[in-house]
């Protein structure tokens, strides 16, 4: 199989080009690729397919030429993935899929259709405005951190971290416990501490999170979004820039009346076979 490797802020993927739909993906197919060890290594798969030619994607075939199968590492099915849209639009513009102009690109996806934009050096992709909903709590290693459940597409819960307690400091090798009343699906888990105020944003914060599917990432496109739509409702406002700072750089988020953009980085970093065979 062919595949390229790319990332956004560190958010690895391994794309695979299947434009007509042949490639029968399985779970465990893509769990085999994402290990780290015996596979090629990323925090899930995106698979470049046409929208026409995939049953979720087939709805929106008329208003946007590709669909975006993504993976998580684990071999579940996810809805959306922000940093994983701008490394698909990255791949679509280096593949000759796609043709850089300024209006933006559609990209089909499980939550719908989201554009996606040139914007210098970086990538943006505007997907719907997060929703705030019911207050929640994590509890991680024992110590129970409220927070707020927010809906970007998928599920995410947004939890401050108390003075006193870094950020690094957090053990996230295993699996924060949730409400599962609120998320029968699982949730995201961002957790986040204040950054230093910075001149031209809204908002400016870190942030480490505990993906549904992929543990700990250093990076999550959706999770900046649900942690800026907070941190600006904290401030009395309805719209925004934020900054959010992850381990693997910065996005930034910015809020409209009607979306949410996330801009940062996507970069391709390989290309090459895999052999499917040989793959634990």
């Amino acid at each position: 199989m062919e595949f390229t490797k790319g990332h956004g802020t560190g958010n690895d993927f391994v794309i695979l080009p299947d434009p007509d739909g042949t490639l029968e993906l399985t779970p465990d197919l893509v769990a085999a690729l994402c290990d780290r060890r015996q596979g090629i290594g990323a925090d899930g798969v995106l698979r470049v397919v046409r929208a026409a030619r995939h049953p979720d994607g087939a709805a929106l075939a008329g208003a946007a030429e590709w669909f975006m199968d993504y993976w998580n590492s684990d071999g579940s099915v996810a809805e959306m993935c922000g940093n994983g849209a701008r490394v698909f639009l990255r791949y679509l513009l280096e593949a000759g899929l796609a043709v850089p102009s300024e209006a933006a690109l559609p990209v089909a996806t499980r939550a719908g259709l989201v554009r996606a934009r040139v914007e210098g050096e970086e990538l943006a992709v505007e997907m719907r405005r997060p929703r705030l909903a019911d207050s929640s709590f994590a509890v991680l290693g024992g110590l129970a951190l409220p927070g707020t459940a927010v809906d970007v597409g998928n599920p995410h819960l947004v939890c401050p971290v108390p003075a006193g307690l870094e950020l690094a400091a957090l053990d996230l090798t295993r699996a924060p416990e949730f409400d599962p009343a609120i998320f029968p699906a699982g949730v995201n888990v961002e957790f986040i501490s204040p950054g230093s105020p910075t001149d031209g944003l809204d908002g400016h914060v870190r942030m480490r999170v505990y993906e549904r599917g992929s543990a700990e990432t250093r990076s999550c496109g959706t999770g900046a979004c649900a942690v800026a739509a907070v941190v600006l409702r904290d401030a009395g406002r309805d719209t925004g820039v934020v900054a959010v700072d992850v381990p693997g750089g910065r996005l930034v988020v910015t809020q409209t009346a009607q979306s949410c953009w996330l801009a940062g980085p996507a970069v391709l970093v390989a290309s090459g076979e895999v052999t499917r065979a040989a793959l634990a």
